[in-house]
């Protein structure tokens, strides 16, 4: 099923080349997929997978392992931001 996956600040990095200006990559995911599963191929350090939201709600720590997605969902990660 496709979904459309989102890294924003720093996390861009870690999208393929081609996404890096747009933030945005469409993923073909197996149904059963949790967030966790998804997000593993990038390579995103667990400690900058800070803000983690599906379709605008935000998804707490403990449930990204068991979290599915349904198709078309957009899930978007955000790192931790420090600013002043």
């Amino acid at each position: 099923m496709k979904i459309t996956f989102k890294l924003f600040a720093s996390l861009t990095d870690y999208l393929p080349h081609d996404a890096r200006y747009t933030n945005v990559v469409e993923l073909d995911v197996a149904p059963e997929s949790a967030i966790s599963q998804i997000i593993e191929p990038f390579g995103l350090p667990e400690k900058m997978v800070h803000l983690v939201l599906v379709n605008g709600k935000y998804i707490e720590p403990d449930k990204r392992l068991t979290h599915t997605l349904e198709k078309g969902d957009v899930l978007a990660i955000w790192p931790p931001i420090a600013g002043g």
